[in-house]
């Protein structure tokens, strides 16, 4: 799978719009063969929905000009829909509601609205009704969450299907970011394998890391010696990169490895893993040999990094 770029991904987005705005019948005249146009029953929505709203409200909370909202107040009160009177709380505002007229109106268009959508999850299956409320609500977390409030991530030990997880992961990142073939697989299993096999915590540990209750990343500390461990198998899901998983991935890995009486912690990596090397290179790895190889398809630079404890 080719990696995406910025144009093609905008394009994607601009398709799925086409396609939803059609499928859910926004482009036609009236919303819902009421008599009202979408902005109007947007307000209508909202009017229902809270406590004696003011059309500041509604301009603030829906991002819409004053100007336009108020040309739109306007036609719904002279059709009788909505009235007005003025706030007890603040005389310069004016409080909306809907009228006997406006109430029957609105659930003639909410009921419309759930029979439409109910007639579209009849389609589906179980499962795939599931499947699509599951992806609506993540299309609606990613884009209604600020970067300064993106949550935190938590880290957790390795659970049974977690390594089947890491490997498919892993593999299917590589292959799209750098066109790493099946041997990558191959190898990623093996290391997977041989520690859930030999597992002992006493010398070894997994982190995984999640967000909003899925796997972002993790990292293995191994045997590697007596008096030596290994980090490996790092990655990050390119969804959480720049939220310092990987930092705080290495971080633990280095802690836990003094904590077990490891004096020295070691790593193998490629070059054009960039990110990861400056991760490494922060907490105080150093690169102690370079060589050239033939491995998962591609000619490679693989490096040997080494942190004394």
């Amino acid at each position: 799978m080719a990696k995406s770029t910025l144009a093609s991904r905008i394009e994607a987005v601009r398709r799925f719009s086409r396609f939803y705005t059609r499928r859910i019948g926004v482009l036609e005249e009236t919303l819902l063969h009421s008599p009202f146009t979408l902005p109007e029953a947007r307000l209508i929505y909202e009017i229902a929905n809270r406590d004696r709203p003011t059309a500041q409200e509604l301009c603030r909370d829906l991002v819409l000009d004053p100007g336009y909202v108020s040309r739109l107040l306007q036609g719904l009160l002279k059709r009788g829909c909505i009235g007005r009177k003025q706030s007890t709380e603040d005389r310069r505002e004016t409080e909306l509601s809907l009228t006997a007229k406006g109430q029957r109106l609105w659930g003639a268009m909410n009921e419309q609205s759930r029979q439409d959508i109910a007639d579209l999850l009849a389609g589906l299956p179980v499962a795939r009704q599931e499947k699509l409320v599951a992806a609506l609500e993540t299309v609606v977390r990613l884009l209604e969450e600020p970067p300064e409030k993106r949550a935190a991530f938590i880290l957790r030990p390795h659970q049974p299907g977690d390594m089947g997880w890491i490997i498919r992961r892993q593999t299917q990142l590589y292959a799209s970011e750098f066109g790493w073939d099946g041997s990558f697989e191959a190898m990623l299993a093996d290391i997977a394998g041989k520690f859930v096999a030999r597992f002992d915590p006493k010398r070894e540990n997994c982190w995984i890391a999640e967000r909003h209750g899925e796997i972002v990343g993790s990292v293995f500390l191994v045997a590697a010696g007596k008096a030596t461990g290994q980090l490996r198998m790092l990655y990050v899901e390119p969804s959480a990169r720049g939220l310092g998983v990987g930092r705080r991935l290495v971080a633990e890995c280095i802690e836990d490895a003094r904590a077990k009486g490891y004096r020295k912690l070691n790593l193998w990596t490629n070059d054009i893993l960039v990110s990861a090397r400056k991760i490494y290179i922060a907490a105080g790895f150093r690169l102690m040999k370079q060589e050239r190889h033939n491995s998962f398809g591609r000619k490679l630079v693989g490096q040997y990094w080494l942190l004394d404890l």
